[in-house]
Order: C-alpha cells, then sequence, then structure tokens
C-alpha cells in the first residue's frame, strides 16, 4: 500500500525515476481500487447493464490515470528509455519488466541503489 500512496503522492510527476516494486505494487492496487469501485457501482445498481461499471468507476479511473501514467513514464526512465516508448504496448511490457539500469542515468540516481540528486548532479558535472 506504501507504493500506490507514494504513486499518488507524485500525482503528476514525471521525472525521476520508478523501480520495478513501486510500479507493479501501483498496477496491483490500481486493478484492486478499479475492482471494487465496479463491485460497489453494480451493488448500488447505478452501473451500466451493458458495460457492468458506473459513475464510481470512471471517477476512480479518472482520478488514477494522470499518476498511472506518471509512474509509467518514470518506469521508462529506469531502464533508461524515454517516456514515449509507453505507446508500444507489447515493448513497454517488456522494458516494465526489466531490472533498472545500474547507475545513475541521464533521469536520475537508481532508487535501488539509494543515491540522491546530488549524487547525480555532481556527477554529471565533472
Amino acid at each position: 500500500m506504501k507504493w500506490f500512496l507514494k504513486v499518488m503522492r507524485q500525482y503528476a510527476d514525471f521525472n525521476g525515476r520508478a523501480r520495478r516494486k513501486e510500479y507493479w505494487m501501483f498496477v496491483f492496487f490500481f486493478i484492486i481500487t478499479l475492482t471494487v469501485a465496479m463491485v460497489v457501482d453494480n451493488t448500488l445498481g447505478i452501473a451500466s447493464p451493458t458495460t457492468n461499471y458506473g459513475p464510481i468507476y470512471v471517477i476512480a479511473l479518472l482520478a488514477m490515470f494522470l499518476p498511472s501514467l506518471a509512474v509509467g513514464v518514470r518506469r521508462m526512465h529506469d531502464v533508461g528509455k524515454s517516456g514515449w516508448y509507453l505507446l508500444i504496448p507489447i515493448y513497454s511490457f517488456i522494458l516494465a519488466v526489466t531490472d533498472s539500469q545500474p547507475g545513475s542515468n541521464e533521469y536520475g540516481p537508481n532508487p535501488k541503489e539509494g543515491g540522491t540528486i546530488a549524487d547525480h548532479l555532481t556527477e554529471t558535472t565533472v
């Protein structure tokens, strides 16, 4: 749950890197949240009979769209790729399951190694 909340706190932050655990834990809780919203819509009888989801599902989806896009871009950064690679679904999935690029890259320090932004700036200016 802490990974989901971390992503939600970085609501529209497209800078930096997101490790695999952060990305996949967010995806896991994203799916759970949408499933619960769909169940609530159906329980309250406000779901569309053709789609099985209603306004609560749509609100949850819209509320989490930007953070999911941001964490996806940061995940691409973690493997040393541009966020635009999210537009290639199969390749972006392969990159999402790939381990982090070791050390710092142009997007920042490796979050698994515990480096800081100051360390990254020092490395790039020397």
